[in-house]
């Protein structure tokens, strides 16, 4: 134990123990560097006419495809979403992610709580609403309208479910002087404007 502080004593010992602690921190930071670089790069090279491959609509009861594994909304507390655009209640939830499409609550495509601006009241919905075919030309205009702000974040879309899960949360385009929704009612939006302003 007394050595060890007679070495600890050494103004040597301290500087190679501080210089180990310099080269560790530098190259922790020029990898991190280097992430960020890479990331942006990433965006930055991505083929501006990138397109979304959009879900083909096909019932599982009428399909000789069978889907494996559906990827869904998860946040939902009572309902959730799949990309199938089926919404159903969490314990209609197959283990595959899929949702039972023989609950009797289960329906696809549904636009419940939605006004026709395309902002809906329940984020599933939103979502659902989103995924139905003929929603197609509606996003794809809005993907080539988009702000550059907005771009970086819609190209790391790969496909339509992706591209809805995003476009409906809320947004700034949804608030009002940043802490208050433009409609409480209707803020999660998939359509081409903001919610309409409700007055106070």
């Amino acid at each position: 134990m007394m050595v060890l502080r007679r070495l600890l004593r050494k103004r040597w010992v301290l500087g190679v123990v501080f210089g180990l602690s310099l080269i560790y921190f530098l190259t922790s930071t020029l990898k991190q560097e280097e992430r960020t670089i890479r990331d942006r790069t990433l965006l930055e090279v991505r083929d501006p006419d990138h397109r979304i491959p959009w879900k083909v609509r096909f019932n599982l009861g009428n399909s000789s495809r069978q889907i494996t594994q559906c990827r869904n909304s998860i946040q939902g507390k009572t309902l959730l979403t799949d990309e199938l655009g089926y919404v159903c209640e969490r314990k209609d939830l197959l283990v595959n992610g899929c949702c039972n499409i023989n609950a009797p609550s289960t329906r696809q495509y549904i636009c419940k709580s939605c006004l026709a601006n395309g902002c809906c009241s329940i984020y599933e919905y939103c979502v659902s609403c989103c995924l139905q075919p003929d929603k197609q030309p509606l996003l794809e205009r809005f993907l080539n309208r988009a702000a550059e702000g907005f771009q970086n974040l819609f190209t790391a879309v790969e496909d339509h479910f992706e591209l809805c899960l995003a476009k409906c949360r809320t947004s700034s385009q949804s608030v009002q002087h940043e802490n208050t929704y433009r409609n409480p009612q209707a803020k999660y939006c998939y359509g081409e404007s903001p919610p309409e302003l409700l007055p106070v």
